[in-house]
């Protein structure tokens, strides 16, 4: 069996050639065309060299191009390798030197200046416009195929974790198939002719698998819009009468906030998940008063983004819990020592399933961390109720999720204590009314720093959304356990609430 996560395009433009598969900014590429179109891109990475195996990254903002040029290096055999283009140089760098990319292809401008400069210092590898892309979207019948094993991974999603550097998850066809296809069950929505609209950034678990190839194996439609505009979004909702929707609560906050959002015909909206950060009620409630089943989903990115969803029957009665699981998924909750929990009882998520990631790449040692007895350790803290239905408590993982991203606090703290007048510093999450949470660095100083001057340096060395949005600076020293780890429970007890009583710094 050979079977890889671009064949099912193949298959749609020879049974519906002219069916829409992907719409960008009203330009709409047919299965026919994009089926073409991947065979020449694939088989120019293939006459430059790349090989079965071969990591190939993809780095630029939302557009047709990094569709082409992502489903086109997986055609080829080759692994993708999706950058955040929000990551400064030094971050980006640390990917590179964890995939080891044969080629990179970036979107012109400062991107490709970025890449070109740690190709220079650090891994070396080939680099190319993403614009090349636009001269092979006609030509030539090219019917590329490769054979190869699929269990071979197709993508490294990067995500932070808990500690300072990025893991690579792993998604071999074989598992991005199947988490596909089970989906489909619990789903009856994801099928031909579902027609999804994306508003966050392409690059992520959310963009490449759970939007474009997720869509474009059933037959769908994919529509990918440039960025979040709140009152846009909701437009496109009911313009191009889009049947699934998935995102982060900010997203579904937002749109709600909007005039548009009163007015808006969203009849077609049958299938709307929401996770990735506490969910408030009151958020699920005004969705449902405007006739949308908005409902909680549990996932991880090691679990295939989404590994539960509550079930329609108790989305109204039960709207806090995240469901079941699939008909071939498993969780469970143990606590510390191991044994499972009782209902109503707190414990550690554990999950199995065809969605969860074979391992983390070049990573053996996290990857053996992760596993315990053939399940996956979330790091999350769950109850699971009489009926089997999953609550999300907390994290047990020292991370920060603001707006739906990830953050790791061990990341920001090193930028931090790189500093020579920094003597301690602990990164804690603190609420925001637009991100759910934000970074807080509480540090002690050995002499005197502006505060201006933290914030410049971890803008220099951080993506913006993980510079800290508050500094706090305190006389004694940071609290620590007998393990002489910084007791970040007990400084969250001493700073209750550092947005009412301190500054934002940015």
């Amino acid at each position: 069996m050979t079977a890889q996560v671009t064949d099912p395009i193949s298959w749609w433009a020879k049974e519906m050639p002219a069916a829409p598969a992907i719409v960008f900014e009203g330009r709409a590429v047919s299965y026919a065309e994009l089926d073409g179109w991947l065979d020449r891109v694939a088989a120019r990475y293939a006459g430059t060299g790349i090989a079965v195996g071969d990591r190939v990254g993809v780095i630029g903002s939302n557009s047709l191009r990094w569709c082409v040029a992502a489903l086109g290096a997986i055609r080829a055999g080759a692994i993708l390798v999706p950058l955040n283009m929000r990551l400064v140089a030094d971050e980006l760098a640390d990917l590179v030197a964890g995939s080891t990319p044969t080629l990179v292809v970036a979107e012109g401008g400062p991107l490709t200046e970025t890449m070109a400069g740690i190709a220079a210092r650090a891994q070396r590898f080939e680099l190319v416009d993403l614009a090349f892309v636009d001269e092979l979207r006609t030509g030539p019948d090219a019917a590329f195929r490769r054979d190869l094993d699929p269990d071979q991974p197709a993508v490294i999603v990067y995500t932070s974790g808990t500690t300072a550097k990025p893991k690579g998850v792993i998604f071999s066809h074989t598992t991005t198939l199947d988490f596909i296809f089970e989906w489909s069950l619990i789903e009856p929505d994801f099928t031909t002719g579902m027609r999804l609209l994306m508003v966050l950034p392409i690059h992520g678990a959310p963009g490449t698998l759970w939007g474009l190839i997720h869509t474009l194996v059933h037959g769908g439609t994919f529509f990918l819009e440039a960025g979040f505009d709140p009152a846009d979004a909701v437009r496109k909702l009911a313009e191009h009468e889009i049947t699934v929707f998935l995102g982060v609560p900010l997203l579904y906050e937002a749109m709600a906030a909007t005039p548009e959002f009163e007015k808006a015909d969203l009849s077609s909206l049958r299938t709307t998940h929401v996770g990735g950060a506490r969910v408030a009620v009151g958020l699920l409630k005004k969705w449902q008063e405007k006739g949308v089943l908005l409902r909680q989903i549990y996932g991880l990115t090691e679990g295939g983004g989404s590994i539960t969803v509550n079930p329609r029957e108790f989305a109204l009665d039960k709207p806090e819990m995240c469901g079941r699981g699939g008909p071939f998924t498993r969780f469970k909750t143990v606590r510390p020592d191991g044994t499972t929990c009782h209902p109503g009882e707190e414990g550690e998520i554990l999950i199995q399933g065809p969605a969860v990631t074979p391992g983390y790449w070049n990573n053996p040692e996290a990857t053996r961390a992760a596993f315990v007895d053939g399940w996956l350790r979330t790091g999350d803290l769950g109850v699971l109720d009489e009926d089997g239905l999953l609550r999300m408590v907390d994290r047990l993982k020292d991370m920060i999720i603001s707006g739906g991203i990830n953050i790791a606090p061990a990341e920001i703290e090193s930028t931090i204590a790189a500093l020579d007048e920094v003597e301690e510093v602990a990164v804690i999450p603190v609420p925001d009314e637009k991100f759910g949470e934000t970074p807080a660095a509480v540090v002690k100083l050995r002499r005197p720093l502006p505060v201006e001057t933290i914030v410049a340096h971890c803008r220099e060395h951080l993506a913006d959304y993980k510079v800290p949005r508050y500094v706090v600076e305190l006389e004694t020293p940071l609290p620590r356990m007998a393990s002489g780890k910084i007791a970040k429970r007990i400084l969250k007890e001493r700073l209750p609430d550092i947005p009412a009583t301190h500054p934002r710094v940015r």
